[in-house]
């Protein structure tokens, strides 16, 4: 039986809140999404696949770091504003202290070319963290009100655009991400419309 929004695991606390945003930060050397859908949805199930795509898309689109926009989104869900900044704030405060720390030590040994190397190799994993990441996401489209074929062909279209074409963000939000906003949202009226004639009948 699937969770129900009463039933589903939650944060019972904002030290909770805090605690959980702070390790998922500390864990996203190189490419924090990975970590993100792990810690939240196979982990801590505080977000199911589907709802994690959506909060991640809205994430995407607001201005700053998308983890930052989910951890204040998330927070405020549970907790109100009071969560929304416990989540920001356990996103930003480990993570900061860390990197001052990293970048003292970095100074350092900057010019040495083993460590410029081993950097390489780590954005290497990072990319295959992200890759992973977004390929065990779309068994949420399956669910998806604008069906499957129509996720696709915004996936390849998002990807010919990005790793392709290169256009800049505000772009592709204007020539892709505008366009499923719309679409999706006549879908949705159509379903609700469907079921309401159903419940009629």
């Amino acid at each position: 039986m699937p969770d129900t929004p009463d039933t589903r695991p939650a944060p019972q606390s904002k030290t909770e809140l805090f605690y959980a945003f702070s390790i998922l930060a500390l864990q996203g050397f190189g490419g924090v999404l990975a970590v993100v859908q792990r810690e939240l949805v196979d982990k801590r199930k505080w977000l199911t696949a589907e709802e994690f795509v959506e909060d991640w898309a809205v994430a995407q689109i607001l201005p700053g770091p998308n983890v930052v926009n989910l951890s204040l989104m998330l927070g405020d869900r549970y907790f109100g504003w009071r969560g929304a900044l416990t989540g920001v704030a356990g996103m930003l405060c480990f993570p900061t202290i860390v990197v001052l720390l990293l970048a003292a030590l970095f100074a350092g040994v900057a010019d040495v070319p083993e460590v410029q190397s081993a950097l390489r190799g780590m954005g290497a994993v990072a990319a295959g963290l992200i890759a992973a990441a977004g390929l065990r996401l779309v068994g949420a489209l399956r669910s998806n009100a604008m069906g499957i074929l129509t996720c696709w062909a915004l996936v390849v279209a998002t990807f010919v655009a990005v790793a392709l074409m290169r256009l800049p963000l505000a772009w592709l939000l204007l020539a892709i991400g505008l366009p499923a906003c719309l679409w999706a949202y006549h879908c949705l009226g159509r379903i609700a419309t469907a079921n309401t004639s159903k419940e009629r009948l």
